[in-house]
């Protein structure tokens, strides 16, 4: 929503306390410390409101921008908690974009929701890097025609992954096996096997039908920042 559109809202709101009887421009005028030239101006849309100007009127009338925004854009961008009481958690379908960088899923980013046991769940054990305490921790994405079939046959074209994003370490989940990755650098997001040469990421694929790929870790970053 768009700072122009807030203040309209806020004009809304004024302008119902003023017909309900509980407020006058002159009132606001004494209450904010500005002329009241100033205040009848923004009332009737002849100017707008600094942030300060806005932020102001927004503390001496009791409100918050929460109180602005149109319900449908708060249920649009609201973060969805994954309630359930039985033994059944629900995990949110996501692009690979989203899962790479939001910590918490908006419901506007929501593709599809589907049930994982808790039990499966506790088991997998975490291994963080860096600061993603607060990251919602699983999510699923779907592994795209280039993706699926790199890494088949493990996986297959529009396969639903799991993703475990408090494991963005390169230690070996298994000893012996290969960790398979979702990962998101130079633009874009593929699922391959991941390792450490230098300063860059090296992507093997499971079919050896399809290219390695090689990707820079740029300066001040770690792997794991690349690691969904």
């Amino acid at each position: 929503m768009k700072f122009r559109a807030l203040q309209e809202n806020l004009r809304k709101t004024l302008w119902s306390r003023i017909d309900g009887g509980d407020l006058t421009g002159l009132r606001l005028a004494e209450q904010t410390g500005f002329k009241q030239a100033h205040i009848s101006n923004f009332l009737n849309r002849k100017r707008g409101l600094s942030l300060e100007g806005m932020d102001k009127v927004l503390n001496v009338q009791h409100l918050s921008v929460l109180d602005l925004l149109e319900p449908s854009e708060v249920n649009k961008r609201a973060s969805i908690p994954p309630p359930s009481d039985d033994e059944f958690q629900n995990i949110l379908m996501v692009e690979a974009a989203v899962a790479a960088v939001e910590p918490m899923v908006m419901n506007m980013n929501v593709k599809e929701i589907l049930k994982f046991k808790k039990s499966f769940l506790r088991k997998l054990r975490p291994e963080m890097e860096g600061h993603r305490e607060e990251w919602e921790r699983f999510v699923l994405i779907k592994a795209d025609g280039r993706d699926g079939m790199s890494m088949y046959p493990r996986l297959m074209p529009g396969a639903n992954v799991l993703i475990d994003r408090h494991y963005n370490s390169l230690k070996p989940y298994r000893k012996g096996e290969s960790n398979m990755y979702a990962i998101c650098g130079n633009g874009a997001c593929t699922i391959k096997y991941a390792e450490q040469a230098g300063s860059h990421l090296v992507l093997r694929p499971h079919n050896p039908a399809y290219p390695v790929e090689v990707m820079a870790i740029d300066s001040g970053k770690t792997a794991a920042d690349y690691l969904i």
